[in-house]
């Protein structure tokens, strides 16, 4: 199994390709790409590298599936006797990221293959066409 640690928006997150994960709202469009360089740690195969703070040549690349907001954080003060009381919320900015590979030094050790696009542009074309054959 392969899998990374990364640093990202201020936090520390593992990452494996495949999955989707929850970081602090990014700039970037929804279904853009995004390359993380800044790479703490890789397991592959058993085999680790560790970096000082990075994994020099390492990369994680990603897709951004969409932009949320969190769960709802109440925040509640009171000072007793004072007849003193605030009331807040928050929500989080979050951008959804689904990894895609883990690389190092250009060679992709897990994840998608640029060829793994091709199948998914043949999964349309039965759907037009079987919308193409209503001629009766």
């Amino acid at each position: 199994m392969t899998y990374a640690i990364i640093e990202a928006s201020g936090k520390q997150f593992r990452v494996e390709p495949g999955r989707y994960y929850d970081f602090d709202r990014m700039a970037v469009d929804e279904d853009g790409t995004v390359e993380i360089d800044q790479v703490l740690f890789v397991s592959h195969d058993g085999e680790m590298m560790v970096g000082q703070p990075h994994v020099e040549g390492a990369s994680i690349s990603g897709t951004v599936m969409r932009h949320l907001r969190g769960p709802k954080i109440i925040v509640y003060k009171m000072k007793p006797k004072k007849k003193t009381r605030k009331k807040r919320g928050h929500r989080q900015e979050l951008t959804r990221l689904m990894i895609d590979t883990i690389s190092v030094n250009g060679q992709v050790l897990a994840g998608e293959a640029s060829t793994s696009e091709a199948p998914t542009a043949a999964e349309p074309a039965p759907v037009a066409t079987a919308a193409a054959g209503e001629e009766e």
